[in-house]
């Protein structure tokens, strides 16, 4: 969770506090009795080259860290995500289906780019106690896969990356509504995906409460 981000995500304005590096969100729910881990796939700001390429995302989980015995458990597990391809930059929550294609241990593996990202999350949101909770840690996999086996491997010019995030929701159905019903508990770091499988995090603990409580991994 510390700055900077390995490569800027194309289309996302300055602006954004999250453009060039991770940032915790709110580290206290409130009344939000819900959340959800997701997470974001970008070509980087420098452009993608590679058109036989293909970005293979799975076991995405949540986990809480809880006041009362200051262990982790987990809220969400799912080897497939779900998604859509959203305006790089979300202005008004634009969005349209997905490039996506279903691999054969359950995963999926898409394609972003031509203004629009791929944001994902689990299958539904999980409950949380939200004065028991004192951390949260999310998770995910992924890597660079081959589009099509009759074409040139390219995955060596290939430029995404992904970052790893998660928010609180009012509760189990609520709908999005201009961050009046959710608000993100953090943004992680934008690593690039290589051709090797690695872990994409995000937690909201300090350093020194993360080498007291070190998260599932």
């Amino acid at each position: 969770m510390q700055p900077p981000h390995e490569g800027i995500p194309h289309g996302v304005p300055l602006s954004y506090n999250w453009a060039t590096g991770p940032r915790v969100g709110s580290d206290d729910p409130g009344t939000f009795t819900a959340m959800t881990a997701w997470g974001q796939l970008y070509e980087t700001s420098e452009g993608n080259s590679a058109t036989n390429t293909r970005v293979q995302i799975k076991n995405i989980k949540a986990y809480y860290l809880s006041k009362t015995d200051k262990k982790w458990h987990i809220l969400q597990s799912s080897v497939r995500v779900e998604g859509a391809a959203y305006r790089e930059d979300y202005v008004g929550d634009i969005n349209r289906p997905a490039n996506v294609r279903y691999e054969s241990d359950g995963s999926i593996s898409v394609k972003a780019g031509n203004g629009y990202n791929f944001h994902f999350w689990p299958p539904g949101r999980a409950s949380i106690n939200p004065i028991d909770v004192m951390g949260m840690f999310t998770t995910v996999q992924a890597r660079l896969v081959v589009d099509n086996f009759n074409k040139p491997d390219d995955r060596s010019k290939a430029r995404y990356v992904l970052s790893e995030g998660g928010d609180y929701w009012f509760n189990l159905t609520a709908k999005w509504d201009n961050w009046t019903t959710n608000q993100d508990f953090g943004i992680g770091k934008f690593k690039y995906v290589t051709t090797k499988w690695q872990a994409f995090n995000l937690i909201t603990l300090p350093e020194d409460q993360i080498r007291l409580n070190p998260p599932p991994m």
